[in-house]
Parts: C-alpha cells; structure tokens; sequence
C-alpha cells in the first residue's frame, strides 16, 4: 500500500469560479501549482484529485464534459512534467445527500479500495473547510488548507466547531514541501 496526496481541483490547481468551470475554456489554471506538481513527480505516492462538482446535479453541465475537464487538466499536468494518477469526483447536488460528496468521506474510501492507499499515511490539500473535514473523516495523516481559492476567505470565518487540527500554506508548492519535510514520503531509487 502506498501513501497518497488527495488534491482538490478548483482553487488548488485551477482558479475557482463562482458560476462554476462548465467548460475547458472556462479553465485557468493556477501555473504554481502545475510547476509543484512535476517538482514531486517522482515522490513514492499516489496524486489523487478528488472534486465535488454539483454543476452536474445542477444540470448546469453534463457528467461527460466534466469528465472531460478532468483528464485535459489530468493532461496538461503531465505534458508540464507532474502527474495525476487517479480522478474521483462526485458529481451530485448538496441536497441529494450522496456519501461521495465532501466533506463526506466516500471518494477518499473508493479510492483507497481501488488504488490501494494506505489512507493514514495520506494528506488532503484543499481551499475549503470541506476538504479538510472531508479528509478528517477518511481519517487521513493530515489535511491542509491552502489561501488560493476560496482558502483565505474561508480562513477569516468560523473554524467548524468539528475540525480538528490543520497546517495551512499560501500554494500547493509550500504543501507539498511540507509534507516532504514531514517524512511521509520516500523518494523513488
């Protein structure tokens, strides 16, 4: 079993939208977090993104053309040298109450089962008090909040009276280093 570093997408990689990434053009992704991302190509994890996207169960979009902004941006990572090696996204509306949509646990649980991740040595990089709590719940090693996206707005409000304890960083690229630092990961021989 291996560890795995669990990405949000939008406000982690790509620029949030508050009507929603409906389609590629729609895509402006965060370079930062692109070049960090073929900085630890080589680091003995798993790079699992993991992203709610209710424009679907809105009907704002359809399940393909998310799927299909998915593994572009999947793409282009690695055509800039990093790697995403599994996508798991939920693609329901908050009524429908679904276990796969964070900050409940079910993505992190699917993944874990198909991609044998060893989930308490993983961490969970997000922009939003769902992801952290969504990575509490899957009972992960750690789980940090980034300030790009949505992370320094959700960072001035209530702290959710259930989160426990988080590391916060201002990108991807300072995350990841941390992680690094903290010996979860071994570099590949």
């Amino acid at each position: 079993m291996l560890p795995a570093v669990f990405l949000d997408r939008d406000g982690v990689l790509i620029e949030n939208r508050a009507d929603y990434v409906r389609d590629w053009s729609q895509v402006v992704l965060l370079p930062e977090a692109i070049t960090a991302l073929s900085r630890f190509r080589n680091m003995d994890y798993k790079i699992v993104l993991v992203t709610n996207q209710s424009a679907v169960g809105r009907g704002l979009m359809s399940l393909n053309t998310a799927e299909e902004i998915n593994h572009k941006l999947a793409k282009v990572v690695e055509e800039q040298g990093g790697r995403i090696d599994a996508i798991y996204m939920c693609p329901h509306a908050p009524e429908e109450q679904c276990e796969c949509r964070k900050p409940r646990p079910g993505l992190f649980l699917q993944a874990a089962r198909e991609l044998s991740i060893d989930l308490r040595a993983s961490w969970m990089i997000g922009d939003a008090w769902s992801d952290l709590l969504a990575g509490q719940e899957a009972n992960l090693q750690g789980v940090i909040m980034l300030k790009t996206g949505r992370g320094a707005n959700q960072l001035q409000q209530s702290r959710p009276e259930n989160i426990g304890d988080f590391l916060v960083f201002d990108g991807l690229s300072e995350a990841l280093d941390a992680i690094s630092k903290l010996g979860a990961f071994v570099k590949k021989g």
